[in-house]
């Protein structure tokens, strides 16, 4: 089964700076441009495309219009180069804390295209792979601390030791084919309810 082309969206006013990244994206393989050429009614144009990767080329933008770029990256969650031919640190900081892969300062020509749009994609995905490893690192810690204050709980109750306890835990786990975390945040939230003072 063929891969199906890689759908990559170019937002730029400017036909003639437009038809050079359509130029570059043609030594990329197979792709499928859409241009969008006005900034009315991006977001829900954006939607409609669905795009991998987005090219933002703004030549000299305004704060206001960097600002309506920097919305479309948070809101997006693709792959997205940013092409400026001036900027500051401060325009540089808001880019990357807003989500843009790629931020290109006077470098639109059409051999720069290609580089860039593979920069953008590995840029994209480690980081998505690194929000990922730190979802899973908290959502871990989160699951161990429940687990810690539900033994605390059966230890207090019933005047038996941690192991015991532990054990308790992953019976009732078992027995209703549930994860271990559910079970102690079941108790841990029985708890606060029938003994919103109790210490846990």
């Amino acid at each position: 089964m063929a891969a199906k082309p890689l759908r990559i969206v170019i937002i730029d006013e400017n036909v003639v700076r437009a038809t050079i990244l359509e130029d570059g994206l043609r030594d990329c393989g197979e792709v499928a441009i859409h241009h969008i050429r006005d900034m009315d009614g991006l977001l829900p144009r954006l939607a409609a495309i669905n795009p991998d990767v987005i090219l933002i080329d703004l030549e000299n933008p305004s704060r206001d219009t960097l600002e309506q770029m920097f919305q479309v990256s948070r809101w997006a969650k693709r792959p997205i180069a940013m092409f400026v031919d001036k900027s500051d640190s401060d325009s540089v900081a808001a880019a990357i804390d807003a989500g843009v892969s790629a931020y290109v300062v006077d470098g639109l020509r059409r051999e720069r295209v290609k580089p860039v749009l593979d920069v953008t994609i590995s840029r994209f995905q480690a980081f998505h792979r690194l929000q990922e490893e730190l979802t899973q690192a908290k959502s871990a810690l989160e699951e161990r601390k429940l687990v810690e204050q539900a033994k605390a709980i059966l230890m207090r109750r019933h005047g038996i030791g941690e192991d015991k306890a532990y054990a308790l835990l992953r019976r009732s786990a078992m027995n209703q084919s549930r994860k271990l975390a559910e079970i102690a945040r079941a108790l841990v939230t029985a708890a606060e309810l029938l003994d919103p003072e109790g210490d846990r």
